[in-house]
């Protein structure tokens, strides 16, 4: 069956305002098939934002951005897509959650005309049907009065209720694909597991394929089925969720989690913390990106692209030392 969403060795490139070439993703490669959640985790800086926004073909205005290799949505070619073609897919094959439930919303426009912005755009709709159409997908996500919230502005919601209306927008045209981007981002603990919930549900009711984006990769526990850990540009480690959460392999998602709290062990104890720093994307180097970070660091790590190394099936990390028993996948470097 081919896989909803198809990512082979993308490579994509920011060319900031001021002469700065950003080399944000190198080589990267993942699928997902229809009804399944990919996890994607990793710190600020590490590229998940850009992955979402390179599939859907949208970057800052004030940004160009380059794009090798290819994106395949239910087979079709998004890199080399026609502008036209993409604004078609926009909405209907392809969505997203924004991170910032206080910003991503005009704060001018009506929640009714924000959520069914993507059908409004295909189809003029009289605005009786826009305001019922709008009523039943906040229904949808469990929105109280979703009559009356129709009418309202985004600034008479709350955070919470504003992801909801975010949600609602980006299940209007029926995607395929849902790329939520860190969408639990500045709500509380008890807001947050509602709004991922309300994504599952949907997810398994449609049978959308979703790309959840998190820093957090404790919150992936019970809700993505695999999960592929980024860092510099790359995914360094990808497999089943409970393979990589149980026996990772590369040292960063090994760091990554040990940083995870624990309702466990002493009350009072200090979370470990990776030392350092990001990799800066404007001078790449031709080693590991975690090598200056990693207290397994050699020098071949400083100065050879790691291999990519199969811990077990389905389960590879690319990395020279990996911390699980793991063999070469043939010759494949990152």
């Amino acid at each position: 069956m081919t896989p909803v969403l198809e990512v082979r060795s993308l490579d994509t490139t920011l060319h900031t305002p001021d002469g700065r070439d950003l080399h944000v993703l190198h080589g990267v490669g993942l699928t997902i098939d229809a009804g399944e959640c990919l996890g994607v985790v990793g710190e600020s800086g590490s590229g998940k934002s850009v992955l979402a926004r390179t599939v859907l073909g949208v970057h800052p205005r004030t940004t160009r951005a380059t794009a090798t290799g290819s994106v395949l949505l239910n087979g079709e070619e998004l890199l080399t897509a026609t502008a036209a073609r993409r604004a078609e897919l926009l909405g209907t094959g392809v969505a997203m959650v924004h991170q910032d439930p206080m910003t991503s919303l005009n704060p001018v426009v009506r929640i009714a005309d924000q959520v069914t912005e993507s059908l409004t755009n295909r189809r003029r709709i009289p605005r009786r049907e826009r305001l019922r159409t709008a009523a039943e997908l906040l229904a949808a996500v469990d929105v109280p009065d979703p009559a009356r919230r129709a009418r309202a502005y985004p600034h008479e919601l709350s955070g919470g209720l504003r992801q909801r209306v975010g949600i609602a927008a980006a299940l209007a045209g029926s995607p395929a694909l849902l790329l939520a981007d860190e969408p639990t981002t500045a709500l509380d603990v008890t807001v947050q597991r509602t709004v991922l919930d309300l994504l599952d549900r949907h997810r398994e009711t449609r049978g959308l394929a979703t790309l959840l984006i998190t820093h957090d990769i404790g919150l992936l526990y019970g809700r993505a089925r695999r999960i592929a850990v980024m860092y510099g540009g790359r995914i360094v480690e990808t497999g089943p969720t409970e393979e990589v959460t149980g026996n990772p392999a590369h040292p960063y998602t090994a760091a990554l989690l040990r940083s995870v709290p624990r309702v466990t062990g002493p009350l009072r104890r200090t979370l470990p913390a990776v030392a350092g720093s990001p990799p800066d994307l404007s001078r790449p180097d031709p080693g590991c990106p975690f090598a200056p970070r990693c207290e397994r660091a050699r020098s071949v790590c400083s100065t050879d692209a790691p291999p990519v190394h199969r811990a077990a099936a389905g389960h590879t990390a690319v990395c020279h030392f990996p911390l699980a028993p793991a063999a070469p996948v043939e010759e494949t470097a990152a």
